[in-house]
């Protein structure tokens, strides 16, 4: 078992309020957590994909008041959302009899649905944790080049071999295209779907052309927004924002787009072991996905993550956005001796960042010059993760 570094923030949220939803896409760990959460306190346990378990809740308020004292886990909640307006009334009726926390555990492998059902009766009552797969600081440093080529579920990452790690993600892969995502209602042919998905990965890191993709697909701009607005509202993918900021200069406006997890995109690509990935031009774009998504792991959760470009090439892979406006810049690298271009030091000019880093696969963490910092993953992880 290894230990979930999100762990003691749902405990201090479920000390704090009286639902706590923990947010991630399917075989994530929600439901492990949530576990060993109930391990150490009373509760009961309701999968929501069960029909015995929703048959229980066809009476959900006298159901739920009989278990008043304990933590409920409500996995999989998005599948009966008229829920939510039962779980208002009984979290309102606890508070007037001083029971102010750690009523509910909502599990949920769909972001928006979640957020919108709960936003809508819930407001509050509420606070939202999302459980992403294994990151580096979980691992470990020296496991970290596996679970690059392996991604981070926990599955895949703790398989027997790199051949049984990727034969886990191709089934992954289908099952969502087969059966999670037509159960949650948009009618997307599964191979099409498939297509768009390994589209991305061969563009895992660039700026997202709607129009490319569009003539590629055979169909218009529109139907490729509603694909991203789905895959990114399933947690699978990430569209990172560009920074705005008035500089005088032309920025760009479009977003960059990362498969969120490094494994997913060498199995859509067919990439089963580190030679075929290394081998492969999606190698830098994969380790830099790889690399943000563990930092945001990491981070805060109130730092707001950003890229920066200018249509003059000044560019930043990511600015870390702190609360009260610092700015932190990180450059991400594949090579042991990274260098550095002229659009980053143009783009530093225009940003002025408190700290900037050039994160690299290795260890030696050492000064670059003119406040440039050279770190590796797991040290700038940690930097984050203490702040």
């Amino acid at each position: 078992m290894i230990p979930r570094q999100l762990s003691k923030l749902v405990y201090a949220r479920l000390d704090q309020f009286p639902a706590v939803a923990l947010l991630g896409p399917r075989q994530a760990g929600k439901t492990t957590l949530a576990g060993i959460i109930a391990e150490k306190r009373a509760s009961i346990y309701l999968d929501l994909e069960d029909r015995a378990d929703r048959m229980k809740l066809s009476d959900a308020a006298n159901y739920l008041s009989a278990h008043m004292n304990e933590l409920v886990i409500l996995d999989e909640v998005q599948r009966v959302p008229e829920l939510f307006q039962t779980l208002r009334g009984l979290i309102d009726r606890g508070r007037r009899q001083g029971i102010r926390a750690g009523r509910f555990l909502i599990l949920g492998s769909a972001s928006m649905d979640l957020l919108k059902q709960s936003g809508e009766s819930l407001a509050g009552r509420i606070s939202y944790v999302e459980l992403r797969p294994f990151n580096t600081l979980e691992v470990g440093e020296d496991a970290s080049e596996t679970l690059w080529v392996r991604g981070g579920f926990p599955d895949s990452f703790l398989a027997g071999s790199d051949g049984s790690s990727a034969v886990w993600r191709e089934n992954f892969i289908r099952t969502y295209l087969e059966r999670d995502i037509p159960q949650l209602g948009p009618r997307v042919p599964a191979e099409t779907l498939r297509r768009f998905w390994t589209m991305l990965a061969h563009m895992q890191g660039c700026m997202f052309n709607a129009a490319q993709l569009a003539r590629s697909l055979a169909v218009d701009g529109k139907t490729i927004a509603r694909y991203l607005d789905l895959l990114v509202d399933l947690l699978l993918v990430r569209r990172l924002q560009p920074f705005h900021t008035n500089v005088g200069k032309r920025l760009v406006k479009s977003p960059k787009v990362y498969l969120r997890d490094s494994g997913i995109v060498h199995t859509l690509l067919g990439l089963d072991n580190r030679d075929a990935v290394l081998g492969h031009p999606v190698a830098g774009g994969s380790w830099e996905g790889f690399v943000l998504e563990n930092l945001l792991c990491a981070a805060p959760q109130r730092v707001k993550p950003w890229f920066y470009r200018t249509a003059a090439g000044a560019e930043i892979d990511l600015v870390l956005e702190w609360p009260g406006g610092d700015l932190w810049a990180v450059e991400i690298k594949r090579g042991h001796a990274p260098r550095l271009d002229k659009g980053f030091h143009h783009a530093r000019q225009d940003l002025r960042p408190e700290r900037s880093f050039v994160v690299y696969p290795g260890v030696e963490r050492y000064p670059r010059g003119d406040s440039i910092e050279v770190i590796g993953l797991n040290a700038l992880a940690m930097l984050l993760a203490d702040a």
